[in-house]
């Protein structure tokens, strides 16, 4: 685990080797991690993310972003997600409608989520 700084704000960079982010309590163990260094963004990669995360039926994804929104820390999922973007279109909309909110991003790299941070900031 990685802190950093992007756009004045505290950053958690979650290990892109480890578990899947599986179940809620895999994102409490997260939060519980950026509460213990003041974190207000964490970063997860999307290699971290179980299959079931991004298929909407399962619920995953919902249930784990909304307990970092309930805890007010802006959560990111970096990487690539286009082919899973592109077979569904569920999943796109709701890429989409989390990228125009503040709270939740899935960006594909790093100079994106640090110039989509520059913005919102």
């Amino acid at each position: 685990m990685d802190t950093t700084e992007i756009a004045g704000l505290r950053t958690l960079l979650w290990p892109q080797d480890g578990a899947p982010l599986a179940t809620s309590r895999d994102a409490s163990d997260i939060i519980g991690e950026a509460f213990s260094i003041d974190a207000q963004l964490v970063v997860i990669p999307v290699q971290r993310l179980s299959p079931e995360f991004l298929r909407l039926s399962s619920g995953l994804a919902g249930e784990v972003l909304q307990k970092f929104v309930n805890y007010r820390l802006r959560v990111v999922i970096l990487g690539d997600v286009s082919q899973a973007a592109a077979a569904s279109g569920p999943l796109r909309d709701f890429i989409g409608e989390c990228n125009r909110g503040r709270e939740v991003w899935f960006m594909p790299d790093r100079a994106a989520l640090e110039a989509k941070a520059a913005q919102t900031a």
